[in-house]
């Protein structure tokens, strides 16, 4: 576009055709292609001006049917918000358009982010691109698969407990969960308050730091952003150092590890050493202990943020004849609702229970303390922490499908990070024998994704 060979409306219709041609893999919930096309049309008049440009010119973005965009529709890929239409701008979003970037379309998730195979769809399931019998991964299937498929250049999902890092291992591309606050949450229909961020997907590393750069930010909207400096993340890509990296033999030992990821990561760790970096392994303690917390506290926050979807203010009401008001709440949930969100839902009000209280949701609080003061003490010695994305890669449709437990255990290795509040992201490094790709966890101290994007950068290049 800068030399004048390519206008921003070509570049729209370039994906607007591809999102036609690959309809099949069921990415996008909805397609903005009418307001697409004049918003390029508007961009193609600064074409000839560069000085006029914002930091994100003619980039095409796709968003998680999570995030609100204004006069647009957003539905959770749940019944309960059939036909609903944003009221306001999220401030991603807002802060997106701002600097000349387009929005094509909503893509398709697990119902209120809860899932990790994007099978948990109103709008049906995601198909991964590379092997079209396999999960995409979740909840932000649809917003890795875009990227991947080549259907936008870099996509926005939400990230509660793995749901951008471990659909990006699943897809071969890079996945970016920032520190707690680092994002505003005004705008992103909640899952788990205490948990949720906003994240990326994008081909490379630099695609991930120039949009953070932009979206990144404190917000009046939002009490719990960060109100740091938002550094220029593409000035801090590929600075040669050596870093201090931790990790914990106990990921690598746990048995639901594959066994090829265990070897591609210790061979890893071993080529770190070689170039110059010091890599030491720390015990920790709280492993077995992640998940649990993690589930304890997330639906407990489910439970309460979902109570709002009544039927009444708004979203899905019974058409059922019925004289009572309890019969009305209970009624268009349970039309609403799917059956992985009832039954967290469910989890979530028990563990909130008077009789419950205090054994369930009390002591993943004290869980989830011991594990952020246990980190924050970490990461005084080290720089970062390493760590595998997912225990296994891409399985196929149905096969975790009836065994919830087996599902929850594949978020081991990446609820640490949002119970911990620090930033994370998944590496694609890697191919294993079934074809599927996978990829390595870097993490590091709250608000440092500069040191995060660095190393990152530096390790793709060195694939």
């Amino acid at each position: 576009m800068a030399c004048g060979e390519l206008t921003t409306t070509q570049v729209v219709e370039h994906y607007l055709s591809s999102i036609q041609q690959q309809s099949h893999l069921n990415a996008f919930v909805h397609v903005f292609a009418k307001d697409a096309l004049e918003r390029a049309a508007a961009l193609d008049n600064k074409l000839n001006d560069p000085t006029t440009w914002g930091k994100l010119f003619g980039v095409v973005l796709g968003i998680k049917d999570v995030i609100c965009y204004k006069d647009h529709p957003v539905s959770a890929a749940s019944a309960i918000l059939k036909d609903f239409t944003s009221l306001y701008n999220a401030t991603a979003v807002q802060r997106l358009l701002d600097e000349d970037a387009i929005i094509i379309g909503s893509l398709n998730c697990d119902e209120f982010a809860m899932g990790s195979s994007n099978e948990h769809s109103v709008h049906g399931k995601v198909l991964n691109a590379l092997d079209e019998s396999r999960v995409p991964g979740g909840s932000s299937g649809g917003s890795a698969v875009a990227v991947q498929a080549g259907l936008c250049m870099v996509s926005l999902g939400s990230d509660t407990g793995g749901s951008v890092r471990q659909p990006a291992d699943f897809c071969g591309i890079v996945g970016l969960k920032p520190a707690y606050g680092r994002i505003s949450r005004h705008g992103l229909i909640a899952y788990a308050s205490s948990f949720d961020q906003i994240g990326i997907f994008s081909m490379g590393i630099e695609d991930a730091a120039a949009v953070l750069s932009v979206v990144a930010g404190s917000d009046e909207y939002d009490s719990t952003c960060s109100t740091e400096e938002v550094p220029d993340y593409l000035k801090t890509i590929h600075d040669q150092r050596s870093y201090r990296i931790a990790y914990f033999p106990e990921s690598l030992e746990h048995p639901s590890l594959d066994p090829e990821i265990r070897s591609a990561i210790q061979q890893r760790i071993n080529q770190l050493i070689e170039q110059g970096h010091t890599v030491s392994p720390v015990n920790f303690n709280y492993l077995n202990y992640i998940v649990p917390a993690y589930y304890v506290m997330t639906t407990a926050e489910a439970s309460s943020n979902l109570s709002r979807y009544d039927g009444v203010r708004f979203g899905h009401r019974s058409n059922t004849p019925l004289n009572q008001l309890d019969d009305l709440y209970s009624r268009s949930r349970s039309e609403g609702f799917g059956k992985e969100v009832k039954r967290r839902i469910m989890l979530g009000t028990f563990v909130l229970s008077a009789g419950y209280y205090d054994a369930y949701f009390t002591k993943a609080q004290q869980i989830r303390r011991l594990i952020t003061e246990t980190t924050d003490q970490l990461f005084t010695e080290y720089d970062l922490m390493i760590m595998p994305t997912v225990p296994a890669p891409a399985f196929h449709f149905g096969e975790k499908s009836n065994n919830a437990v087996e599902m929850y255990l594949g978020d081991l290795y990446t609820v640490f990070a949002n119970l911990a509040g620090i930033a994370a992201l998944s590496i694609p490094l890697f191919k294993h024998s079934n074809g599927m790709p996978f990829g390595m966890q870097v993490m590091s101290s709250r608000m440092n994704e500069p040191i995060l994007l660095n190393f990152a950068a530096n390790e793709m290049k060195n694939q």
